[in-house]
């Protein structure tokens, strides 16, 4: 595969996508700048590559290193948690976007993300998403443990998948667990994690099922549900029976071993597309 001329720009959250994409960069040679973001980014996500620090309201400091670099294109990826906008201290930049920023956050993480996106663009960037970046991210439409859905369960996962595709219409987050038929659980702005951890005291739960799915609206360059080792764990810790994602509209980081974490915590874990 020929070397792709454009530099990219990493706006690196935490988790291990940054790093994925970064390994993803260097295979193919591909120039890049990480633009790490103070309090999420992993330090060894910038290990050996050209890189910057960034608290999240320095926006214009941050625009004005990615031209500096020479990036041509812009992948935000990582998990980032919503600020306490109050606490901000932006720079000039960041502070004439602010008041934009915080009408979109009453409306939702995806107003707020379609903001951001503009911004870039704005600037000349092009916003490519981190499946377009590391192929082998994107879920499948297959069964990936060696445990396969009950009846039940798979009745759960339809249960659950209409919710959080709900939850998603309204702008409110992206997974849901039902158990029994009935939808005992929803993702708020702490994320999918929070949500497995008030499960675990929730008896209603046990049982139950995770289903994780894209908002219809959202702009699929930024913010695809993800899962990895930690929602297994999670999932497990809740007395879950298993998880199910949106196929070809979800992240799942290193499959394999995900799906072998599934398998030592007796659970299932499929990709299916919505209404499958």
């Amino acid at each position: 595969m020929a070397p792709n001329p454009l530099k990219l720009g990493l706006i690196a959250g935490g988790g291990q996508i940054p790093m994925l994409i970064r390994d993803a960069c260097r295979a193919e040679e591909r120039p890049l700048f990480v633009a790490a973001l103070n309090g999420f980014c992993e330090p060894a996500a910038v290990a050996g590559v050209e890189h910057g620090w960034f608290d999240l309201p320095q926006v214009g400091l941050l625009l004005k290193a990615l031209k500096a670099a020479g990036v041509q294109e812009v992948c935000l990826c990582g998990h980032v948690s919503k600020p306490d906008f109050s606490n901000l201290k932006p720079d000039w930049r960041g502070a004439m976007l602010l008041p934009k920023l915080i009408k979109a956050a009453l409306i939702g993480d995806d107003a707020l993300l379609r903001v951001i996106t503009e911004t870039f663009e704005g600037e000349g960037f092009r916003v490519v998403g981190a499946d377009a970046l590391v192929q082998d991210l994107l879920v499948r439409e297959q069964v990936y443990s060696t445990r396969q859905p009950t009846e039940q369960q798979a009745a759960d996962i339809r249960v659950a998948m209409t919710a959080a595709r709900n939850l998603g219409i309204a702008d409110r987050g992206q997974a849901a667990v039902a158990a029994q038929g009935v939808v005992v659980g929803l993702e708020d702005d702490a994320g999918t994690d929070a949500l497995l951890r008030r499960m675990a005291s929730r008896p209603e739960a046990r049982g139950g099922v995770l289903a994780k799915c894209v908002k219809p609206q959202q702009d699929r360059r930024v913010d695809l549900p993800t899962i990895g080792a930690a929602t297994i764990e999670n999932a497990a810790a809740a007395g879950l029976t298993g998880i199910a994602v949106e196929s070809g509209a979800a992240l799942m980081v290193d499959a394999a071993a995900t799906a072998a974490l599934a398998d030592r915590l007796g659970l299932f874990l499929v990709g299916l597309r919505h209404g499958g």
